[in-house]
């Protein structure tokens, strides 16, 4: 099965390059199947990471960023992949 982790952040207001650097540069302790990192308004950041897993299997996810660079807790989600279709 494959699971995706999602993880969100929003930065304070004009420190949106620096809370994406910092999720970047972030390792995890093993290779997930894939990693995307998303930026969007607001100074908000999102990662997805993709596993071979089990739901509840116990995976690393990204910490929290230091509370000075973010203006709330991260948003955490976790998701089972039901379907892939091809690209068009």
């Amino acid at each position: 099965m494959t699971v995706a982790l999602m993880w969100e952040a929003r930065a304070v207001e004009g420190r949106g390059a620096e809370l994406l650097d910092w999720a970047r540069a972030q390792p995890l302790p093993s290779v997930p199947l894939r990693r995307e990192v998303f930026a969007a308004p607001r100074d908000r950041v999102l990662v997805i990471t993709w596993w071979d897993a089990a739901y509840d299997a116990e995976l690393p996810e990204l910490p929290e960023p230091d509370g000075e660079l973010v203006t709330r807790a991260v948003h955490r989600w976790r998701f089972e992949s039901l379907e892939v279709e091809p690209r068009a």
